[in-house]
């Protein structure tokens, strides 16, 4: 899920890491807009704002959106780095970094709110700011270890290349190609997971308020502890079978 990159990746690499991103992205974006009214899942919707504030001459506003956006671009910048630098010497903790990176940007946002969030202006733009980082750090890292066929932060562009690739299944050509279906498969579990993440933050939030974000967490989490498992039993797997071979061959001799 976290260690295979680019074309090496499987269809279960992607659909796992696809639904299990997806998932606490969801559950972000939901809290962000309960709780600060605004989207930190994606920038979009925070174009159009920068636009808007730019027209009208309210600069201090136009300001921090701009700083919004430039976080979410940070945070994939930063993910990229670390995979570009790193991957050649140990994916898994090329892979795994950005994400702990993530978790420690979640895990502040949810300790400051459950304990000393005030609800002034500035507290809330820049606990907005943390999450846009953490966000661009998730998007940045699925993308560029899929190749850029995982994008779990925002569903633009995932729900039109599902109208594409529906419109494409009308011709028996198309849906019998195995490449286009694979990736309607993890396009699809991507959505659902993302609408599924958003509904049990909603749950979540209005039971324990800010510690939501540590369930966040614990999902992201998850994917690393899950990858490092993995790991280990892959590596465990190879010396027993090592073991044996040597074993029988010097049997044989």
């Amino acid at each position: 899920m976290l260690r295979k990159f680019s074309n090496s990746r499987t269809l279960k690499d992607n659909i796992q890491l696809g639904s299990l991103s997806a998932f606490s992205a969801g559950m972000v974006n939901v809290t962000s807009l309960i709780i600060f009214f605004a989207f930190t899942s994606n920038v979009t919707g925070h174009y159009a704002i920068l636009a808007e504030e730019i027209s009208k001459g309210n600069w201090y506003q136009a300001s921090v959106v701009f700083a919004w956006i430039f976080m979410f671009f940070i945070g994939n910048f930063v993910s990229n780095i670390i995979i570009i630098n790193y991957n050649q010497k140990n994916s898994y903790a090329a892979h795994s970094a950005p994400l702990i990176i993530e978790i420690i940007c979640l895990l502040a946002v949810g300790y400051y709110g459950h304990f000393h969030y005030r609800e002034t202006l500035s507290e809330t733009e820049i606990m907005v700011a943390t999450m846009l980082f953490a966000m661009g750090i998730q998007n940045g890292l699925t993308a560029s270890i899929s190749n850029f066929s995982v994008k779990t932060t925002h569903l633009t562009g995932l729900t039109t290349d599902v109208g594409i690739l529906t419109a494409m299944f009308t011709k028996k050509k198309y849906r019998q190609n195995k490449q286009l279906r694979s990736k309607f498969n993890v396009l699809l579990a991507i959505a659902a997971s993302y609408l599924a993440g958003g509904i049990v933050a909603g749950v979540i939030y209005y039971e324990a308020k800010f510690l939501v974000f540590f369930a966040v967490s614990a999902v992201i989490g998850f994917i690393i502890l899950y990858e490092y498992y993995k790991l280990k039993v892959t590596k465990y797997i190879r010396v027993k079978r090592t073991s044996k071979l040597r074993k029988v061959l010097l049997e044989t001799t």
